[in-house]
């Protein structure tokens, strides 16, 4: 265990909240943006690249030892490539309708920020089982915020939730547009930020109390 991290339920935290991939460190926007009109959209995305998260983490983890530190990155990029390629076949076969609807974000998750950063800072360093554990919690923070920005913009765009009516009123239909993701994003943001001082307040006052 990283002696920066007192357990791996805290790893996970990490990426779900203290450096949400979207809301904290502000990467991998153009899906944030671009295709999270949908809760199932979002999900299924957040699905994806959870997998190849998971799966980079684990084999840059067990090789770091062989990988030359020269074409260390284009080798990481060939690790992601190479786990994109197998969900993007899986998908494609099992589930062409959840693919089709994925589009071309499927294949771009390899130039997606955050997973090269996580191989970079974590587990070309650590053991594999902290590795995975780190993959694992940012993946689900990256499902986590798509997922978000999914329910808010399909809820309010469309009045609907994986696809079935919930509201009765006329829906606004500008959650739907491409601008309305970086207001949400932003919202979000303001949230997360806003959450983080109250947490930091309570701490001060335990401590003086």
């Amino acid at each position: 265990m990283p002696k920066r991290y007192k357990s791996y339920s805290e790893l996970i935290l990490n990426g779900l909240f203290k450096e949400n991939p979207i809301f904290r460190l502000a990467l991998s926007m153009c899906p944030a943006v671009g295709i999270s009109t949908t809760l199932m959209n979002g999900f299924l995305l957040g699905i994806a690249v959870l997998f190849v998260q998971v799966a980079s983490s684990f084999t840059v983890s067990v090789l770091k030892n062989f990988i030359h530190p020269k074409i260390r990155i284009p080798t990481y990029t060939l690790v992601i490539a190479t786990w994109v390629t197998v969900i993007d076949l899986t998908l494609s076969a099992f589930f062409p309708t959840a693919y089709k609807a994925m589009g071309i974000f499927i294949r771009l998750i390899v130039t997606f920020s955050i997973i090269l950063m996580r191989l970079e800072v974590f587990a070309a360093r650590e053991p594999v089982l902290p590795s995975v554990v780190d993959g694992f919690g940012m993946g689900l923070g990256f499902m986590f915020g798509m997922m978000t920005l999914g329910f808010i913009r399909e809820l309010l765009g469309a009045g609907q939730l994986f696809g079935h009516q919930v509201l009765p009123v006329k829906p606004l239909l500008f959650f739907i547009l491409p601008v309305a993701g970086f207001f949400c994003v932003g919202f979000m943001m303001a949230v997360f930020n806003y959450v983080e001082y109250l947490f930091k307040k309570a701490r001060e006052k335990r401590i003086k109390g």
